[in-house]
């Protein structure tokens, strides 16, 4: 210090006619201290090329709902018709199953109000009538268990009459062969007492009773012989009167089994009239009830596209578009080809939304105020035909839940369709790092995947710059 004060003493003194150049002479303090300021601007500037930067990939979007459920859908008219009446107005809240608008029925053949009541009085005659066929056929399904009754009561008793006759014929053949034993008998008898007789031992009597003997064991064979045939009658009599039998049973009981089918088939007929009519009494209830328009789902009348009483709507026309009540919100946003490699499911995303006061600083997302919190859910397998991905991001609800960052916005101020702005975040990089990558034209660096979950990005950084260098613009 004090050899400079002699270097200004002797400057003075050589130039002591210069007294205003040595007014605005420069104080040697201040000179300290502006050189003070300019090291420690040096060293701040060094140091902060040393702080850490979080790069990201930006894109724009819109606010959607995530499910599709729960998307504006649109009210359109079931049946051609006119309308009658609107029952909501723009921007109402509607409960599921509240009416919208009545339309008046244009089709001749649902003019008639008194139809529903002639179906349904065809559909009791119907009924009735079906009722009626299947006691007929209950009746002659009796008669068929009680003709089955007679003829298993009818046909054993001819078999038993057929083996009666079959017993007679038997013993009538016994009885031939009796009479024949007889016969031989009285035959030889005869001829012996002749024999006799003719020797003078026997009298004539006797020779005339012996012949009388012989005349009437040849009179019991004839008879033997005629019981017998009478017995074969008999049995050819019984074994025609089974199969008589038989066949009148069994006639009987498939005429009354063909009966009953005819009964049968006429109740699936009445029934499938019936059904038929069904349908149409369906049906026209189910117009009645499409006169009326109702709410889908509960939610808000966004606009009204059919207004006044007596225009005219074809099927299938819509009549008004309504948003569900929902809190199934995500942020649909658009980023680059050239960002879309880096972009994986399960990366944190910072939004900004359009009308939401925000102060976004792009490397230190800590310290961001107004932006929100989301995670990437998915990411579309093809561009929209720009070379642009669609990215839906939705709430990062682990960070909401721990309170590491405030809910979104309610429905009541942040509504789909609202323009959003966000930066999916990537990998921590040295400033010095980021910078000389924007000179350079690279793609930032990504983190590599965790292997155990490759939908959550792993916590490893990648500070060496070989992977961008790896990725750098051709």
């Amino acid at each position: 210090m004090n050899t400079v004060q002699d270097k200004d003493t002797a400057r003075e003194r050589k130039l002591p006619h210069f007294r205003s150049l040595q007014m605005v002479r420069t104080p040697v303090l201040f000179t300290v201290m502006i050189s003070c300021v300019i090291l420690i601007m040096i060293a701040s500037v060094v140091a902060a090329m040393f702080l850490p930067w979080r790069q990201s990939v930006t894109g724009t979007g819109r606010i959607i709902v995530f499910s599709p459920m729960d998307r504006p859908q649109t009210i359109e008219a079931q049946i051609p018709g006119r309308i009658v009446n609107w029952f909501v107005r723009d921007g109402q809240d509607v409960e599921k199953g509240q009416k919208i608008v009545s339309l008046a029925e244009l089709d001749s053949r649902f003019l008639d109000n008194t139809q529903l009541k002639t179906l349904l009085a065809q559909k009791t005659a119907l009924i009735a009538k079906r009722e009626a066929l299947k006691a007929r056929a209950d009746a002659l399904s009796d008669q068929v268990n009680a003709s089955a009754g007679v003829r298993k009561a009818a046909v054993p008793a001819t078999i038993e009459r057929v083996k009666q006759a079959n017993d007679r014929v038997y013993q009538a053949e016994q009885a031939v062969e009796a009479a024949k034993q007889s016969l031989k008998t009285a035959q030889w008898q005869s001829e012996r007492v002749e024999s006799l007789f003719n020797d003078g031992l026997r009298s004539k009597r006797d020779k005339e009773l012996a012949e009388l003997d012989t005349i009437r064991s040849k009179t019991e064979l004839e008879r033997a012989l005629a019981a017998l045939d009478v017995a074969k009658e008999d049995t050819s009599i019984s074994l025609l009167e089974n199969k008589r039998t038989e066949a009148d049973t069994g006639g009987n009981i498939n005429a009354i089994k063909a009966a009953r089918a005819d009964a049968n088939q006429l109740v699936a007929s009445t029934e499938a009239d019936i059904y038929k009519l069904q349908i149409d009494i369906d049906n026209f209830e189910k117009r009645v009830d499409q006169r009326t328009v109702d709410a889908p789902c509960s939610g808000r009348i966004v606009r009204l596209l059919r207004v006044g009483a007596g225009a005219m709507v074809n099927a299938g026309d819509v009549l008004a578009v309504i948003a569900p009540h929902t809190q199934d919100r995500a942020a649909e946003i658009n980023i680059r080809d050239w960002d879309a490699p880096l972009v994986s499911v399960g990366r944190p995303v910072r939004l900004q939304i359009a009308g939401w006061p925000a102060l976004q600083f792009i490397g230190w997302p800590r310290i961001a105020i107004g932006t929100f919190a989301g995670v990437v859910s998915v990411i579309d397998a093809t561009d929209d035909g720009k070379n642009r991905y669609r990215v839906i991001v939705e709430p990062d609800k682990t960070a909401i839940a721990n309170k590491q960052a405030d809910p979104w916005p309610s429905t009541t101020f942040l509504r789909p369709g609202a323009q959003v702005t966000g930066w999916i975040l990537l990998s921590d990089v040295p400033l010095w790092y980021e910078l000389w990558r924007q000179l350079n034209g690279w793609q930032p660096t990504i983190q590599p995947q965790d292997p155990n979950n490759p939908n959550n990005p792993s916590n490893q950084i990648d500070t060496t710059g070989r992977d961008s260098a790896k990725r750098k613009s051709p």
